[in-house]
């Protein structure tokens, strides 16, 4: 079963006849989806960059051209 990634609160992504969805899934409610808003932000949260070996080098090469004919 499906939580809410800031409280941990269960999420109903699909209506039954016992209950309906959440309609504010994936979030519990909107107040955790505000919680969410703000922590991306404030930059809490981050997406991961992984450079190739091959970008770093190219960088490198272009600083030490500008350097040179500075």
């Amino acid at each position: 079963m499906p939580r809410c990634p800031v409280c941990d609160a269960q999420v109903f992504l699909r209506s039954t006849a016992e209950r309906p969805a959440t309609p504010t899934a994936p979030f519990c409610s909107d107040r955790c989806k505000t919680i969410d808003l703000g922590r991306w932000l404030e930059e809490s949260y981050t997406v991961p960059h992984v450079g190739r070996v091959e970008d770093d080098d190219e960088l490198a090469e272009g600083f030490d051209e500008t350097l040179v004919s500075q």
